[in-house]
């Protein structure tokens, strides 16, 4: 079995968040808008105090690493990734290498749905701190993980029609 942090076939991977949307457009006009790191912010719930560190423009490819800052639960927190997968047009995956999270990998795809483009987001996560983590988890990450991706689905109709 692949030991790796991260792999998705690791026995590390505790919880599973996956979330699909059709967006006008097809994958090549829309895989860009998500590409582009300065759409983060515009992308993340306010109550995240969500901020990119690393200079702007940042070239987008495999190894890409971005540095962030945001707030949890009134807690300053810094957070980095790598992109691990980078397939314009069709998916990429950043994973965190510090931050919040014992594990946290996150793929983005992209297909052709009809005359639109099928956005997926899986999210595959671990908090720190064992059973602890996973006390927090149902008390509070999980509702938390949710609203940010409810943020994002609701924030990303708006910002690409603003683009198109």
């Amino acid at each position: 079995m692949d030991e790796t942090p991260g792999s998705l076939r690791s026995p590390a991977i505790a919880h599973r968040l996956e979330r699909e949307q059709v967006l006008p457009g097809m994958p090549e006009e829309v895989f860009p808008f998500f590409a582009d790191a300065r759409n983060l912010e515009a992308l993340t719930p306010p109550f995240l105090g969500f901020r990119i560190l690393t200079p702007l423009p940042i070239e987008m490819r495999e190894g890409t690493l971005i540095d962030y800052s945001l707030s949890l639960f009134g807690f300053p927190v810094r957070w980095k990734t790598r992109i691990s997968v980078w397939e314009p047009g069709v998916r990429f995956v950043d994973e965190q290498l510090s931050g919040p999270y014992a594990l946290w990998r996150h793929t983005h795809s992209f297909e052709r749905r009809g005359a639109g483009t099928l956005m997926r987001d899986v999210v595959e996560y671990r908090e720190p701190l064992g059973p602890l983590g996973t006390l927090a988890h149902r008390l509070f990450v999980a509702r938390t993980v949710e609203r940010i991706f409810d943020y994002r689905r609701e924030a990303v109709v708006g910002l690409l029609q603003r683009v198109a």
